[in-house]
């Protein structure tokens, strides 16, 4: 599969629960699948009109700044909630990268009961384009502590700056983007 076909397709997180970008949504597809509830996690992207399909909306926008962990609890019980009463739930926001797997990764480790990183990595073997960006890294950190009590990834320093370290061996390879933030690009 292509980087680009990657964001294309509608990524199976578990019998309950996917994840895409929102240029995946085709209303067929969702059917077909059986979803029955979207999380909507971005502040570009309209709800989509499908009939039987309930759909929310997290205005929330894909910066490090950003206060995502307001959302974790909120969407993590939804989530649940649809999965008790026997549906289907896709989680979504612009490329399906960074929001929407930052919130998936919460509700792993609320309801699943599985610590950051293997979330991170769990996730990841089915949609590997996601990065949650740094800000929701840190955010999902302190979530963790939450709901554990402590930490499975830690916050390290790199040539790009500072990073979880699940991202190490990815940074070696990488510089900051001049004027761009946490933007980064392969060298």
């Amino acid at each position: 599969m292509t980087y680009a076909s990657m964001f294309q397709q509608i990524a199976q997180i578990n019998d309950h629960l996917f994840l895409c970008g929102a240029s995946a949504r085709k209303p067929d597809r969702l059917q077909q699948l059986g979803v029955t509830d979207i999380i909507n996690c971005t502040i570009e992207i309209p709800n989509m009109k499908v009939p039987g399909i309930d759909c929310d909306q997290i205005h929330i926008d894909d910066v490090p700044h950003a206060r995502l962990y307001a959302y974790f609890d909120r969407c993590a019980d939804k989530i649940h909630q649809v999965k008790k009463r026997g549906g289907k739930t896709l989680v979504h926001c612009v490329a399906g990268v960074s929001r929407s797997a930052s919130l998936i990764i919460a509700y792993l480790m609320k309801y699943q009961r599985m610590r950051l990183r293997d979330a991170y990595y769990h996730v990841r073997q089915r949609r590997q384009c996601i990065r949650p960006n740094v800000g929701f890294w840190k955010q999902l950190i302190e979530y963790e502590k939450k709901v554990f009590g402590q930490a499975s990834v830690k916050m390290i320093q790199s040539p790009i700056g500072w990073i979880p370290d699940v991202y190490k061996d990815e940074a070696k390879n990488m510089v900051p983007l001049p004027g761009r933030g946490t933007a980064w690009r392969y060298q």
